[in-house]
């Protein structure tokens, strides 16, 4: 359900190298939650990193609507930039397995598996 790579990049050269990458795949980045900073401002004390990317395919995004507007509650795609226990990790939920568990579109297979592929490439790339 999960691709998970760890790097030996610091959490900030990941961050930037994550975000080159999505934009080189012809994807954009519509926000980045820095969750960590996020808890600290909050007063909680939290002491690992954690930016998620949200990150889209306007082609890719505009199929799954056009077949069942539910599912815009799964999207955008996210990719997570951590680090956990000093390692650098570079993360997310596969598309196909999500999507599979929201609908049975053998057309939105193809959507999922073509945006996996992608988002996998990403996360390999910014490794």
């Amino acid at each position: 359900m999960y691709y998970i790579v760890e790097t030996e990049k610091s959490f900030a050269q990941a961050s930037a190298d994550l975000d080159i990458s999505v934009k080189h795949h012809g994807f954009g980045v519509l926000h980045v939650h820095d969750l960590g900073a996020t808890l600290r401002n909050k007063g909680i004390e939290f002491a690992e990193q954690c930016k998620v990317f949200e990150v889209c395919n306007p082609v890719q995004a505009a199929k799954v609507l056009s077949s069942d507007m539910r599912l815009n509650m799964a999207l955008p795609c996210r990719i997570s930039v951590f680090t956990d226990k000093g390692k650098t990790k570079i993360g997310l939920i596969k598309p196909v397995q999500m999507l599979s568990a929201l609908t049975q579109e053998a057309a939105l297979a193809k959507v999922a598996q073509d945006v996996e592929a992608k988002t996998i490439q990403m996360v390999d790339e910014a490794k």
